[in-house]
């Protein structure tokens, strides 16, 4: 059905630039589909190509335009992209039967080629992959809105959708990877379809519903109400979806794969686009980490934006945010002792670590917290536990004391970017929060405890990079000492 769709939008592309120079790579890119299975695709659809269409229908505009008699021959054969008014002539004669020179004559006729519209009524059932698309909770807010609404109300319309979707697409997105990988659905003649399932079910469809999105929320002009983050978050969606990926090795399979989507017969490439399953959290340690995972997680970015602020409100029950800032620190080196999980109130074995962290004064590192520091080694919860440890930030180098741990921490990742664990990065976001201390820690009802889940969430609402796994690290904040209760919360980020 999406390759049809993908004639009609192939169709409505001409029709806009029949006046202006295109190519058959031009329209392909704009139905996210290679060149040489479109022109399979169109011919088989609608019985021509896609030179003959822009030909027949360029021809029969340009006897339209010299019937009106408003421009000269030579003015309309470059309107039409002809390089010669002669080599205009000999296309119009043959497709018309007259020359140009005739056609403002008494009674002369002149063939018209009308925009082929494709119709199609379908019975029966969709086949498994067709349904997978299906699966996507899909933006349809256009169907819904009435000019009763206020822009509050039809903010919240897309704030409830965001919240369906990341329930559900995730779960989409893993099907989807394990798709790619089932090699009985790539035989050779499977491939134009499963182009159009990918390129247009997918792809296309996420980029029209980021383009819908963008002219529904910039069309609610109340201040304060759209999270500015989301144009950012839509911003990443599309790059991805333009083919836009990070890892160099990734960017050349996905480049590959729109110029040639023939490639995917080679499961090497499919393995590539389709990574590993991350789960319903997406946060499922992974071997490889595709072109889906990208698109997996530029669509939770999205959604994030849109529904996590509100979220953040209600999760703080009995205590609120105080302040939240981003750090970006220099080099600095970590200094602690195990935390011991059995007894973590054993305030003598905490006076004692900190009392040594005194000693080491001419280090300070200007962040002087005690911290309850944890991290999972660069590596996913799913597989690594935490491994927590009570100490202080210090400077770079600064000398480890008999029986104590250390773990480095560096400005920016190194040139390569392929090492997990430490050094980690000395970026993170400093939340502090007042009220009941009881409430701050409470786990039920949160993914950690309270202070995490609201910590990580306001990042995530505003759309910057969590290291996640690699980098990714946390701390709990003893504003007043190691003998007080945590009231602050650190959470690694990418800035």
């Amino acid at each position: 059905m999406y390759w049809l769709q993908s004639v009609n939008k192939a169709i409505t592309f001409m029709e806009r630039n029949m006046t202006n120079k295109i190519g058959i790579e031009d329209i392909s890119r704009e139905v996210y589909s290679s060149g040489a299975h479109f022109q399979r695709i169109f011919h088989l659809v609608t019985g021509i190509t896609l030179g003959e269409y822009i030909r027949n229908r360029r021809l029969s505009l340009a006897g339209r335009d010299l019937r009106l008699q408003k421009e000269k021959i030579t003015e309309i054969a470059m309107k039409y992209q002809y390089d010669t008014p002669e080599s205009f002539s000999k296309a119009f004669s043959r497709f018309h039967g007259i020359k140009p020179s005739e056609v403002p004559a008494k009674g002369s006729r002149l063939k018209f080629y009308s925009p082929l519209i494709i119709n199609i009524s379908v019975e029966g059932g969709f086949d498994t992959s067709f349904k997978l698309i299906d699966n996507f909770c899909w933006n349809n807010i256009d169907d819904k809105i009435t000019g009763t609404l206020s822009d509050t109300e039809k903010y919240q319309m897309v704030v409830d959708w965001s919240r369906t979707a990341r329930g559900q697409n995730p779960d989409v997105f893993d099907s989807l990877t394990d798709w790619i990988l089932d090699d009985p659905q790539w035989t050779e003649d499977k491939l134009v379809e499963n182009e159009q399932i990918l390129m247009n079910g997918v792809l296309a469809r996420f980029k029209e519903q980021n383009a819908k999105l963008r002219t529904y929320l910039s069309k609610i002009t109340c201040p304060d109400i759209v999270n500015e983050a989301v144009w950012g978050a839509l911003d990443r969606f599309d790059g991805q979806l333009r083919g836009k990926a990070v890892d160099p090795g990734l960017q050349k399979a996905v480049e590959d794969m729109f110029r040639n989507f023939s490639i995917m017969k080679d499961r090497r490439i499919r393995e590539l686009i389709a990574g590993n399953r991350t789960g319903s959290t997406g946060t499922d340690s992974v071997e490889l980490y595709g072109y889906i995972n990208c698109l997996k997680d530029c669509d939770a970015g999205v959604q994030w934006t849109l529904f996590m602020p509100q979220f953040v409100r209600e999760q703080q029950k009995d205590f609120r945010l105080k302040s939240f800032t981003y750090k970006a620190l220099p080099a600095m080196r970590f200094i602690g002792k195990k935390w011991l999980e059995h007894d973590p109130y054993d305030r003598t074995r905490r006076r004692e670590v900190i009392k040594t962290l005194d000693t080491l004064a001419e280090y300070k590192s200007g962040f002087d917290y005690d911290l309850l520091f944890m991290h999972h080694k660069g590596k996913g919860v799913d597989v690594e536990p935490r491994h927590g440890f009570l100490g202080r930030f210090m400077k770079a180098d600064t000398p480890v004391p008999n029986g104590f741990i250390s773990v480095d921490f560096v400005p920016q990742r190194d040139a390569e970017g392929t090492d997990f664990g430490p050094p980690y990065l000395s970026q993170f976001s400093f939340a502090v929060f007042t009220g009941d201390v009881a409430a701050m820690h409470r786990t039920d009802g949160y993914d950690s405890d309270a202070m995490y889940d609201v910590t990580r969430n306001i990042i995530l609402g505003q759309g910057v990079q969590i290291p996640y796994p690699d980098k990714y690290w946390t701390a709990e904040v003893f504003l007043n000492g190691a003998e007080n209760d945590s009231t602050a919360y650190l959470f690694s980020v990418e800035l």
